[in-house]
Formats: C-alpha cells, structure tokens, sequence
C-alpha cells in the first residue's frame, strides 16, 4: 500500500500600502492568499483583496502606542489566519524585529531595482537620476535594513531614451509580477 506524499503549504498574507498591482498578480496566478493587511485604510489594495474574498485588516500607525505595538498586533492577526508567509508588496513602513522574528526568513519584498542599486522608496527616480543603462525587479527577504535583505530572484529592465519614472515602472512592474508570482509559489511549496 503506498501512501500519497504529504505536501504542506504555507498561507500567504500581504501587506500593501497603495494600489495593490502585486498582490492583484498573485490572486491571477491562482496562489491563495489567506489575508491583505495594510497600514492605510481605504486603498485600492484593500478593495481587490475584498473583490478576491479575501479578509483583510487595516493596521493604522495613529491607533498604536509605536511600531512595535502596531506590528505585533499585525503579526498576530495574520498568524491568526495561518499565514507563514508574508509579502510585502508596495508595503511602505519598515517592518520592526518583533514582526520578523515571527515570521523567521518567510517575509519577502518586492523592489523596482537591481539591488543593491537604488534602495528605498524611489528606487526608479534614482535609477533615472543616475542616468543608468538598465535597472529592474528584485525579490528579497525583508531584514531590518532599508532593501538590505538576501537576493532571492532579480531580472533586468533596459531604461529607454525618453523613458520617464511612469513609463519605466510600467516595464518594471510587468517584471515584479512575474517573479514575485514565481518566487511565492517556490517557497510555498518548500
């Protein structure tokens, strides 16, 4: 008698800020996401979430005594749920030791830039400013630094003559998709 091969798959949550085109990639690629939780209330992310039927929380820095204490309560809110994975897709507060400590390794980020080349918030801006050639996508594991985190995949994006933040980040967001797709659907199925 053979007995199937148990497979175990972590529930995935997301954390977002703004309009959700990440997380909007993970729910077209078919990969369940068990919880949408954001610092600002009534983004575009957090509408997908709900079209999708996914439960979601806002988690407002004014509604807690610190960083510490807000991502605590978001950390237990989505353990609550079964994530052992988290997202942080377009996700714009740094995430406090207390958040990553729960989720050991199993917190990824999704970045417009060949890291370690442009951290941070305006990482295309940057790219453009710098007047560099190519830049593109990196899916990392999120540390306590800004973008600092171990590579887990990147791709290339040419900058075009003419290209402007808008138009750059359209071609890198068609990058950040794919790979961010590709990446949680390996870690899930470790």
């Amino acid at each position: 008698m053979t007995h199937p091969k148990a497979t175990h798959t972590l529930g995935v949550g997301v954390l977002v800020s703004g309009t959700g085109s990440n997380l909007q990639a993970l729910i077209d690629a078919e990969i369940t996401v068990v919880a949408v939780a954001s610092n600002v209330a009534g983004v575009p992310a957090l509408e997908r979430a709900l079209a999708a039927g996914i439960p979601t929380g806002v988690f407002p820095l004014e509604d807690y005594a610190g960083r510490n204490e807000r991502d605590a309560a978001m950390a237990e809110w989505l353990s609550s749920l079964g994530v052992g994975l988290v997202v942080c897709a377009g996700y714009m507060h740094l995430l406090r030791p207390v958040f990553l400590t729960r989720f050991p390794g199993r917190v990824v980020n999704v970045h417009p830039a060949l890291l370690p080349a442009f951290p941070g918030a305006a990482a295309v801006e940057d790219a453009l400013a710098a007047g560099v050639t190519e830049t593109g996508a990196t899916v990392h594991l999120v540390d306590e630094g800004i973008d600092t985190g171990a590579v887990l995949r990147q791709e290339a994006v040419p900058v075009l003559p003419g290209d402007t933040a808008e138009t750059l980040h359209a071609r890198i967001r068609v990058v950040e998709h794919r790979l961010v797709s590709e990446v949680v659907r390996e870690l899930i199925a470790r």
